[in-house]
């Protein structure tokens, strides 16, 4: 049985672990000379939702001077660098104090995510007779 809605906090719990992989990697390249962070594109549930949506409509290019809209959203994550004010005279762009608030963020982020995902899962055994 598939849900749209548990399986879109499943996919953001994932998006959390790979964010967590990508900010301890910046944490302990803090001090590797020409080293520059990364970090994932912002998750969003609407995205999510639309890309699970049955309905589907595409833009269609039908004079010469239009705009083609490319990209997909199966696109997995999306790693991409950051931009960094600070940059050492090593060349590193990894600022140790934002990544561990990034980290912090992310965990409580996730702790929330987690915990929302049992009580959705409470509420289905609840609503199937199950004792919660």
């Amino acid at each position: 049985m598939k849900l749209g809605l548990l399986d879109a906090i499943s996919e953001k719990m994932r998006w959390h672990q790979a964010r967590q992989t990508l900010l301890a990697e910046n944490v302990a390249n803090a001090d590797t000379p020409g080293y520059r962070g990364r970090d994932l594109k912002a998750y969003g549930f609407e995205e999510h939702m639309k890309s699970l949506s049955t309905a589907k409509t595409a833009t269609v290019t039908t004079q010469p001077g239009h705009i083609a809209i490319s990209g997909t959203v199966a696109d997995g994550f999306g790693a991409r660098s950051m931009n960094s004010f600070e940059i050492t005279p090593e060349g590193n762009g990894v600022t140790l104090e934002d990544e561990m608030m990034k980290v912090a963020g992310n965990q409580m982020d996730y702790q929330a995510i987690t915990a929302l995902y049992t009580r959705s899962v409470k509420l289905i055994k609840t609503a199937l007779g199950k004792q919660a």
